[in-house]
């Protein structure tokens, strides 16, 4: 084989590669929402990416860091409007309410108990395995700010980031999603 078309092969090996770098499939989500039955959404399609080899990113914000919440956050440290933004917010994914049918807290209880039933893992089970499992999930350090919310009272095991970090992941994926 000549020198020219070693260096053929190695240019035609080069752009396959390029290519194959190019075209990953990860996924990026935002979850902009703090309602239980988008948030499960948001997870279970999360850990199926995850369950099928993809990298995962879900960016949290605004409402949908309720999601995060530990159930025992206090107003400690928060001026007066962060701890009413804290007290009216729910707290942590056994407290969220439903996108329709909430009927005053029922329907999120009435889901609750027909996913036990059909033997559906709850939303904080979800979260766990998420976090457990690799899924990067970044809370939005602006709306954190905004609403009065510290890092202490979110769960463990997720980072801290602002928009750069959404679109740093959304850039090398393939699908991402706003729910």
């Amino acid at each position: 084989m000549s020198a020219d078309a070693v260096q053929d092969k190695i240019k035609e090996l080069e752009e396959r590669l390029a290519k194959v770098e190019g075209n990953r499939s990860n996924m990026t989500m935002v979850l902009f929402s703090g309602d239980f039955d988008k948030a499960m959404a948001a997870f279970i399609i999360a850990n199926g990416a995850l369950a099928m080899g993809k990298e995962v990113t879900i960016f949290v914000t605004f409402w949908g860091l309720d999601v995060l919440k530990k159930p025992t956050m206090t107003g400690a440290g928060k001026n007066v409007l962060e701890k009413m933004v804290t007290m009216m917010r729910p707290k942590g994914p056994a407290k969220l309410p439903t996108s329709k049918m909430n009927f005053a807290g029922i329907g999120p209880k009435l889901f609750h108990y027909m996913m036990g039933k059909k033997n559906v893992t709850s939303l904080q089970n979800l979260v766990d395995t998420a976090v457990e499992f690799g899924v990067r999930i970044v809370a939005c350090q602006m709306s954190m700010d905004v609403m009065g919310i510290k890092r202490e009272d979110l769960m463990d095991g997720i980072e801290f980031g602002g928009v750069a970090a959404f679109l740093g992941s959304s850039f090398d994926s393939n699908t991402t999603l706003f729910i």
